[in-house]
Protein backbone atom coordinates (compact mmCIF):
# COMPACT_ATOMS: atom_id res chain seq x y z
CA UNK A 1 0.00 0.00 0.00
CA UNK A 2 2.92 2.30 0.63
CA UNK A 3 3.93 1.84 -2.99
CA UNK A 4 0.48 2.72 -4.31
CA UNK A 5 0.29 5.81 -2.17
CA UNK A 6 3.73 6.84 -3.24
CA UNK A 7 2.78 6.53 -6.89
CA UNK A 8 -0.39 8.55 -6.36
CA UNK A 9 1.32 11.51 -4.70
CA UNK A 10 4.05 11.62 -7.32
CA UNK A 11 1.75 11.45 -10.29
CA UNK A 12 -1.01 13.75 -9.01
CA UNK A 13 -1.41 16.70 -11.31
CA UNK A 14 1.87 15.90 -13.04
CA UNK A 15 3.63 18.35 -10.73
CA UNK A 16 6.77 16.26 -10.34
CA UNK A 17 9.04 16.03 -13.36
CA UNK A 18 10.77 12.92 -12.04
CA UNK A 19 10.94 10.71 -9.01
CA UNK A 20 14.13 9.84 -7.20
CA UNK A 21 14.37 7.88 -3.98
CA UNK A 22 17.92 8.02 -2.69
CA UNK A 23 18.81 5.08 -0.44
CA UNK A 24 15.73 3.07 0.42
CA UNK A 25 12.09 3.27 -0.56
CA UNK A 26 10.14 0.88 -2.72
CA UNK A 27 10.91 -0.13 -6.30
CA UNK A 28 8.38 1.44 -8.68
CA UNK A 29 8.68 -1.59 -10.96
CA UNK A 30 8.18 -4.59 -8.66
CA UNK A 31 7.38 -3.03 -5.26
CA UNK A 32 10.33 -4.60 -3.44
CA UNK A 33 11.97 -2.58 -0.66
CA UNK A 34 15.20 -1.05 -1.98
CA UNK A 35 18.38 -0.86 0.02
CA UNK A 36 20.35 1.43 -2.30
CA UNK A 37 19.92 3.25 -5.61
CA UNK A 38 18.95 0.05 -7.45
CA UNK A 39 16.41 -2.66 -6.71
CA UNK A 40 18.16 -5.84 -5.63
CA UNK A 41 15.23 -7.88 -6.95
CA UNK A 42 14.63 -6.62 -10.52
CA UNK A 43 17.60 -4.25 -10.99
CA UNK A 44 15.61 -1.07 -11.82
CA UNK A 45 17.13 2.25 -10.81
CA UNK A 46 15.39 4.29 -8.15
CA UNK A 47 15.86 7.38 -10.31
CA UNK A 48 12.86 7.44 -12.69
CA UNK A 49 12.76 10.30 -15.22
CA UNK A 50 9.40 11.79 -16.25
CA UNK A 51 10.38 14.51 -18.72
CA UNK A 52 10.46 14.79 -22.50
CA UNK A 53 14.20 15.36 -22.25
CA UNK A 54 14.48 11.95 -20.59
CA UNK A 55 13.26 10.32 -23.81
CA UNK A 56 16.20 11.77 -25.71
CA UNK A 57 18.49 10.76 -22.86
CA UNK A 58 17.26 7.18 -22.98
CA UNK A 59 17.65 7.07 -26.75
CA UNK A 60 21.24 8.31 -26.56
CA UNK A 61 21.97 6.01 -23.64
CA UNK A 62 20.47 3.04 -25.47
CA UNK A 63 22.61 3.65 -28.55
CA UNK A 64 25.87 4.73 -26.97
CA UNK A 65 25.74 2.39 -24.02
CA UNK A 66 24.97 -0.63 -26.25
CA UNK A 67 27.40 0.80 -27.72
CA UNK A 68 29.89 1.93 -25.27
CA UNK A 69 30.51 -1.79 -25.39
CA UNK A 70 30.73 -1.73 -29.15
CA UNK A 71 33.97 0.27 -29.10
CA UNK A 72 35.52 -2.54 -27.07
CA UNK A 73 33.95 -5.26 -29.20
CA UNK A 74 34.65 -4.05 -32.75
CA UNK A 75 38.45 -3.67 -32.45
CA UNK A 76 38.63 -7.11 -30.89
CA UNK A 77 36.41 -8.55 -33.64
CA UNK A 78 38.58 -7.05 -36.37
CA UNK A 79 42.06 -7.68 -35.00
CA UNK A 80 41.76 -10.31 -32.23
CA UNK A 81 38.67 -12.37 -33.14
CA UNK A 82 39.92 -15.51 -31.42
CA UNK A 83 40.54 -13.74 -28.13
CA UNK A 84 37.12 -12.07 -28.28
CA UNK A 85 35.32 -15.34 -28.96
CA UNK A 86 37.22 -17.26 -26.28
CA UNK A 87 36.75 -14.57 -23.63
CA UNK A 88 33.00 -14.37 -24.34
CA UNK A 89 32.64 -18.17 -24.20
CA UNK A 90 34.58 -18.28 -20.93
CA UNK A 91 32.09 -15.88 -19.32
CA UNK A 92 33.44 -12.36 -19.90
CA UNK A 93 30.09 -10.99 -21.07
CA UNK A 94 29.59 -7.52 -19.56
CA UNK A 95 32.49 -5.96 -21.48
CA UNK A 96 31.34 -7.02 -24.95
CA UNK A 97 28.23 -6.86 -27.11
CA UNK A 98 26.66 -10.30 -27.39
CA UNK A 99 27.36 -11.89 -30.78
CA UNK A 100 23.71 -12.26 -31.78
CA UNK A 101 22.84 -8.65 -30.87
CA UNK A 102 25.90 -7.44 -32.77
CA UNK A 103 25.04 -9.60 -35.80
CA UNK A 104 21.48 -8.29 -36.00
CA UNK A 105 22.65 -4.70 -35.53
CA UNK A 106 25.26 -4.98 -38.31
CA UNK A 107 22.71 -6.61 -40.61
CA UNK A 108 20.33 -3.73 -40.00
CA UNK A 109 23.05 -1.21 -40.87
CA UNK A 110 24.10 -3.20 -43.96
CA UNK A 111 20.64 -3.56 -45.47
CA UNK A 112 19.67 -0.01 -44.53
CA UNK A 113 22.75 1.27 -46.35
CA UNK A 114 22.02 -0.91 -49.39
CA UNK A 115 18.47 0.43 -49.42
CA UNK A 116 19.65 4.05 -49.21
CA UNK A 117 22.17 3.70 -52.05
CA UNK A 118 19.62 1.80 -54.15
CA UNK A 119 21.65 -1.40 -54.43
CA UNK A 120 19.37 -4.25 -55.41
CA UNK A 121 19.50 -7.43 -57.42
CA UNK A 122 18.13 -7.37 -60.95
CA UNK A 123 18.79 -8.93 -64.30
CA UNK A 124 20.93 -6.71 -66.53
CA UNK A 125 19.02 -5.26 -69.44
CA UNK A 126 20.80 -5.10 -72.75
CA UNK A 127 20.42 -1.96 -74.77
CA UNK A 128 18.48 -2.47 -78.00
CA UNK A 129 21.61 -2.39 -80.18
CA UNK A 130 23.53 -4.74 -77.87
CA UNK A 131 20.57 -7.10 -77.57
CA UNK A 132 20.18 -7.28 -81.35
CA UNK A 133 23.90 -7.98 -81.81
CA UNK A 134 23.83 -10.74 -79.19
CA UNK A 135 20.81 -12.39 -80.79
CA UNK A 136 22.45 -12.28 -84.22
CA UNK A 137 25.56 -14.02 -82.88
CA UNK A 138 23.48 -16.69 -81.16
CA UNK A 139 21.44 -17.30 -84.30
CA UNK A 140 24.65 -17.58 -86.33
CA UNK A 141 25.96 -20.16 -83.83
CA UNK A 142 22.75 -22.19 -84.21
CA UNK A 143 23.06 -22.01 -88.01
CA UNK A 144 26.69 -23.21 -87.89
CA UNK A 145 25.65 -26.13 -85.70
CA UNK A 146 22.94 -27.00 -88.25
CA UNK A 147 25.48 -26.97 -91.08
CA UNK A 148 27.86 -29.20 -89.11
CA UNK A 149 25.06 -31.65 -88.29
CA UNK A 150 24.11 -31.83 -92.00
CA UNK A 151 27.75 -32.43 -92.99
CA UNK A 152 28.19 -35.11 -90.32
CA UNK A 153 24.98 -36.82 -91.43
CA UNK A 154 26.38 -37.03 -94.99
CA UNK A 155 29.66 -38.43 -93.66
CA UNK A 156 27.77 -41.03 -91.65
CA UNK A 157 26.00 -42.27 -94.79
CA UNK A 158 29.41 -42.84 -96.41
CA UNK A 159 31.01 -44.48 -93.37
CA UNK A 160 32.33 -47.96 -94.05
CA UNK A 161 32.33 -49.41 -90.55
CA UNK A 162 30.02 -49.37 -87.55
CA UNK A 163 32.78 -47.86 -85.41
CA UNK A 164 33.02 -44.88 -87.76
CA UNK A 165 29.24 -44.45 -87.68
CA UNK A 166 29.21 -44.58 -83.86
CA UNK A 167 31.91 -41.92 -83.70
CA UNK A 168 29.98 -39.65 -86.06
CA UNK A 169 26.77 -40.24 -84.09
CA UNK A 170 28.54 -39.03 -80.93
CA UNK A 171 29.65 -35.85 -82.71
CA UNK A 172 26.14 -35.26 -84.04
CA UNK A 173 24.65 -35.70 -80.53
CA UNK A 174 27.16 -33.21 -79.14
CA UNK A 175 26.21 -30.63 -81.78
CA UNK A 176 22.51 -31.22 -81.05
CA UNK A 177 23.03 -30.68 -77.32
CA UNK A 178 24.93 -27.46 -78.02
CA UNK A 179 22.14 -26.27 -80.31
CA UNK A 180 19.47 -26.98 -77.68
CA UNK A 181 21.43 -25.10 -75.01
CA UNK A 182 21.97 -22.13 -77.34
CA UNK A 183 18.27 -22.03 -78.25
CA UNK A 184 17.44 -21.94 -74.52
CA UNK A 185 19.70 -18.91 -74.08
CA UNK A 186 18.04 -17.21 -77.05
CA UNK A 187 14.58 -17.89 -75.65
CA UNK A 188 15.61 -16.48 -72.25
CA UNK A 189 16.61 -13.19 -73.88
CA UNK A 190 13.21 -12.63 -75.38
CA UNK A 191 11.13 -10.01 -73.59
CA UNK A 192 13.22 -10.01 -70.42
CA UNK A 193 11.63 -13.26 -69.27
CA UNK A 194 13.02 -16.61 -68.17
CA UNK A 195 11.33 -18.49 -70.97
CA UNK A 196 10.93 -22.20 -70.37
CA UNK A 197 10.80 -21.93 -66.58
CA UNK A 198 7.01 -21.72 -66.64
CA UNK A 199 6.91 -25.14 -68.31
CA UNK A 200 8.49 -26.84 -65.30
CA UNK A 201 5.99 -28.98 -63.40
CA UNK A 202 6.77 -30.33 -59.93
CA UNK A 203 3.28 -31.42 -58.93
CA UNK A 204 3.22 -28.84 -56.12
CA UNK A 205 0.75 -26.20 -57.30
CA UNK A 206 2.14 -23.46 -55.11
CA UNK A 207 5.70 -24.01 -56.35
CA UNK A 208 4.60 -24.34 -59.98
CA UNK A 209 2.74 -21.05 -59.66
CA UNK A 210 5.85 -19.43 -58.21
CA UNK A 211 7.99 -20.74 -61.09
CA UNK A 212 5.53 -19.28 -63.60
CA UNK A 213 5.69 -15.91 -61.83
CA UNK A 214 9.49 -16.03 -61.75
CA UNK A 215 9.53 -16.73 -65.49
CA UNK A 216 7.22 -13.79 -66.10
CA UNK A 217 8.99 -11.34 -63.78
CA UNK A 218 12.47 -12.58 -62.73
CA UNK A 219 13.36 -9.25 -61.12
CA UNK A 220 10.49 -9.70 -58.64
CA UNK A 221 12.03 -13.04 -57.72
CA UNK A 222 15.38 -11.35 -57.13
CA UNK A 223 13.71 -8.67 -55.00
CA UNK A 224 12.14 -11.36 -52.82
CA UNK A 225 15.52 -13.05 -52.57
CA UNK A 226 17.17 -9.88 -51.27
CA UNK A 227 14.30 -9.10 -48.91
CA UNK A 228 14.30 -12.60 -47.42
CA UNK A 229 18.08 -12.49 -47.01
CA UNK A 230 17.66 -9.80 -44.34
CA UNK A 231 14.76 -11.53 -42.60
CA UNK A 232 16.33 -14.97 -42.46
CA UNK A 233 20.05 -14.21 -42.22
CA UNK A 234 20.08 -15.78 -38.74
CA UNK A 235 19.45 -19.16 -40.41
CA UNK A 236 23.13 -19.11 -41.45
CA UNK A 237 24.02 -19.88 -37.82
CA UNK A 238 22.24 -23.28 -37.51
CA UNK A 239 23.21 -24.11 -41.11
CA UNK A 240 26.88 -23.66 -40.20
CA UNK A 241 26.89 -25.60 -36.92
CA UNK A 242 27.10 -29.12 -38.44
CA UNK A 243 30.18 -28.07 -40.40
CA UNK A 244 31.80 -26.65 -37.27
CA UNK A 245 31.13 -29.91 -35.43
CA UNK A 246 32.85 -31.76 -38.29
CA UNK A 247 36.00 -29.71 -37.72
CA UNK A 248 36.19 -31.04 -34.14
CA UNK A 249 34.28 -34.35 -34.25
CA UNK A 250 33.50 -36.03 -30.93
CA UNK A 251 35.43 -33.33 -29.05
CA UNK A 252 34.58 -32.99 -25.38
CA UNK A 253 36.47 -29.72 -25.08
CA UNK A 254 34.17 -27.76 -27.35
CA UNK A 255 30.38 -27.74 -27.25
CA UNK A 256 27.71 -26.66 -29.70
CA UNK A 257 27.47 -23.40 -27.75
CA UNK A 258 31.16 -22.69 -28.44
CA UNK A 259 30.61 -23.30 -32.15
CA UNK A 260 27.52 -21.07 -32.19
CA UNK A 261 29.40 -18.15 -30.63
CA UNK A 262 32.27 -18.68 -33.07
CA UNK A 263 29.96 -18.75 -36.11
CA UNK A 264 27.99 -15.69 -35.01
CA UNK A 265 31.07 -13.53 -34.43
CA UNK A 266 32.48 -14.75 -37.74
CA UNK A 267 29.26 -13.73 -39.50
CA UNK A 268 29.53 -10.34 -37.79
CA UNK A 269 32.93 -9.83 -39.39
CA UNK A 270 31.72 -10.94 -42.83
CA UNK A 271 28.75 -8.55 -42.58
CA UNK A 272 31.03 -5.69 -41.55
CA UNK A 273 33.26 -6.59 -44.45
CA UNK A 274 30.22 -6.44 -46.73
CA UNK A 275 29.57 -2.88 -45.54
CA UNK A 276 33.19 -1.94 -46.24
CA UNK A 277 33.07 -3.48 -49.73
CA UNK A 278 29.82 -1.67 -50.53
CA UNK A 279 31.35 1.67 -49.51
CA UNK A 280 34.47 0.90 -51.54
CA UNK A 281 32.32 0.04 -54.55
CA UNK A 282 30.47 3.34 -54.18
CA UNK A 283 33.81 5.13 -54.32
CA UNK A 284 34.92 3.53 -57.58
CA UNK A 285 36.64 0.29 -56.56
CA UNK A 286 36.30 -2.41 -59.22
CA UNK A 287 34.38 -5.58 -58.51
CA UNK A 288 37.32 -7.81 -59.38
CA UNK A 289 39.61 -6.03 -56.93
CA UNK A 290 37.02 -6.28 -54.17
CA UNK A 291 36.59 -10.02 -54.74
CA UNK A 292 40.35 -10.59 -54.56
CA UNK A 293 40.52 -8.59 -51.34
CA UNK A 294 37.60 -10.55 -49.85
CA UNK A 295 39.13 -13.91 -50.82
CA UNK A 296 42.26 -12.96 -48.86
CA UNK A 297 40.87 -11.09 -45.85
CA UNK A 298 38.08 -13.51 -44.90
CA UNK A 299 40.26 -16.68 -44.74
CA UNK A 300 42.90 -14.79 -42.73
CA UNK A 301 40.22 -13.74 -40.25
CA UNK A 302 38.93 -17.33 -40.07
CA UNK A 303 42.45 -18.58 -39.36
CA UNK A 304 43.04 -16.08 -36.55
CA UNK A 305 39.65 -16.75 -35.00
CA UNK A 306 40.13 -20.53 -35.15
CA UNK A 307 43.56 -20.36 -33.51
CA UNK A 308 42.45 -18.06 -30.71
CA UNK A 309 39.09 -19.64 -30.00
CA UNK A 310 40.04 -23.30 -30.08
CA UNK A 311 43.68 -22.76 -29.05
CA UNK A 312 45.12 -25.00 -31.75
CA UNK A 313 48.43 -24.94 -33.61
CA UNK A 314 49.24 -23.23 -36.88
CA UNK A 315 48.97 -26.35 -39.04
CA UNK A 316 45.68 -27.47 -37.48
CA UNK A 317 44.24 -23.97 -37.86
CA UNK A 318 45.42 -23.72 -41.49
CA UNK A 319 43.87 -27.06 -42.48
CA UNK A 320 40.62 -26.24 -40.71
CA UNK A 321 40.55 -22.81 -42.35
CA UNK A 322 40.55 -24.42 -45.81
CA UNK A 323 37.79 -26.83 -44.79
CA UNK A 324 35.83 -24.07 -43.10
CA UNK A 325 36.06 -21.80 -46.16
CA UNK A 326 34.65 -24.60 -48.34
CA UNK A 327 31.96 -25.37 -45.75
CA UNK A 328 31.00 -21.69 -45.55
CA UNK A 329 30.36 -21.62 -49.28
CA UNK A 330 28.30 -24.82 -49.05
CA UNK A 331 26.24 -23.30 -46.22
CA UNK A 332 25.82 -20.11 -48.27
CA UNK A 333 24.62 -22.13 -51.28
CA UNK A 334 22.12 -23.90 -49.03
CA UNK A 335 20.96 -20.55 -47.64
CA UNK A 336 20.45 -19.11 -51.14
CA UNK A 337 18.52 -22.24 -52.15
CA UNK A 338 16.31 -21.80 -49.09
CA UNK A 339 15.70 -18.14 -49.98
CA UNK A 340 14.80 -19.05 -53.54
CA UNK A 341 12.36 -21.65 -52.28
CA UNK A 342 10.76 -19.12 -49.93
CA UNK A 343 10.54 -16.62 -52.77
CA UNK A 344 8.85 -19.12 -55.07
CA UNK A 345 6.26 -20.41 -52.61
CA UNK A 346 5.84 -17.18 -50.60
Amino acid sequence: MATIGHLDTTGAGGAAAHHHDHAGGHCLNCGAARVGDFCHDCGQSGHVHRTMGAIGHELAHGVFHFEGKIWRTLPMLLFHPGALTRRYIDGERARFVSPLALFLFILFVLFAMLSVIGAHLELPELEEKQGHSARVKIEQSIARNGEQIARLTTERARAATQADRDAIDARIAERQRDTAATQTVLATMEGGKLSGLEKVRTGWKRLDKGLAKAAENPNLMLYKLQSNAYKFAWVLIPLSLPFMWMLFPFSRRFTTYDHAIFVTYSLCFVSLFGIALSLAGMNGATGGLLMVFASIAIPIHMYKQLRGTYQIGRLGAALRTVLMFVAANVALAGFITLLMGLGLVG
